[in-house]
């Protein structure tokens, strides 16, 4: 495992850190919480010393169930890992409505704290805001409170709606108000590169989640396959499968002797990309993990490889 320095935080992170996500509710099929403890510790011995979390990775009876997961999974070596979680969103109250206030923030972290069973959230994202609408302006004076009172150490902004919310991170940041961002970035969605590109100038971290384009990249999925209602895959409709599954066919080009697999050929080229602090690796079990942390150890693409990607992302892959 090889390690980067997070922005201006300067914390040192793995180039591949851990999604939690799944360890929370049903949405990539379930995990039962001795497996994710499990995985969460092999996880951790395999290098990985971050692990990201929020409140709305549970069940609409339950906040956090991920949360609980990494707190029984931590103990005992928090002091040698990094946690970043979220607030602002609760699949209990309001049915995970955006709720951006200081009050917010600060209940939230408690919470957070308690499921966690640790003193301090290392960084806290705002977590998904649709439009600058939702955010009230106390969040602020909340957000100043929990670090001043070292409850976070710093916090973050992870975007989502990219184009709605992008130029908010980008004031964000200018204005000192948060260090770090979490975007979605693959070699099948790359629209957050000109953001990350702006943001390197103060300089801000980077977290990469959905790299794998919610399993596509992992190259286990065909023109046939159907998911399951109620999972995130389940919103394609069959052309757009038939599309995604042909241009990560075309993307098979970045195997080679040390990249064996497209799982592997993903992650090894968003950690190529600039500015990227980690990348938040999904796995649901050891099997995953270690696959992911492959691409830490492999070697960087070459500029003709990476040029390469960039004309297959540009062709058209439409079902006939």
């Amino acid at each position: 495992m090889n390690y980067r320095t997070l922005g201006r935080t300067g914390l040192k992170i793995s180039e591949i850190g851990l999604g939690t996500w799944a360890f929370g509710n049903n949405v990539y099929g379930g995990v039962s919480e001795a497996d994710g403890i499990q995985t969460i510790r092999d996880g951790f011995e395999m290098g990985i010393n971050l692990f990201d979390t929020a409140p709305q990775y549970g069940t609409d009876e339950q906040d956090g169930v991920a949360e609980i997961v990494l707190g029984k999974a931590l103990k005992g070596i928090r002091d040698k890992v990094l946690i970043s979680s979220k607030f602002g969103r609760n699949p209990t109250i309001q049915g995970g409505a955006s709720i951006f206030t200081k009050d917010r923030i600060i209940a939230s972290v408690e919470e957070s704290l308690n499921r966690l069973q640790t003193d301090r959230i290392d960084v806290l994202f705002l977590h998904s805001p649709f439009s600058p609408d939702e955010i009230q302006d106390d969040v602020w004076e909340g957000a100043a409170q929990v670090v001043q009172q070292g409850k976070v150490r710093f916090i973050g902004h992870s975007i989502s709606m990219f184009h709605q919310t992008a130029d908010m991170a980008r004031a964000w940041a200018k204005e000192g108000k948060i260090d770090v961002v979490q975007v979605v970035l693959s070699l099948m969605n790359r629209e957050a590169q000109g953001l990350i590109d702006e943001l390197s100038e103060y300089p801000i971290g980077v977290f990469a989640r959905e790299c794998l384009a919610n399993g596509f990249l992992a190259g286990v999925f065909n023109e046939n396959t159907t998911f399951k209602e109620g999972t995130l895959n389940a919103r394609y409709s069959r052309a757009e499968i038939i599309e995604r599954v042909r241009q990560v066919e075309a993307f098979k080009f970045l195997l080679r002797n040390d990249v064996t697999n497209m799982p592997q050929a993903a992650l090894r080229w968003v950690l190529d990309q600039k500015g990227i602090s980690t990348v938040l690796s999904g796995g649901k079990n050891s099997f995953e993990v270690k696959g992911a942390v492959s691409a830490s150890d492999a070697a960087p693409f070459t500029k003709a490889e990476l040029t390469k990607a960039r004309e297959v992302l540009a062709k058209d892959f439409e079902a006939a």
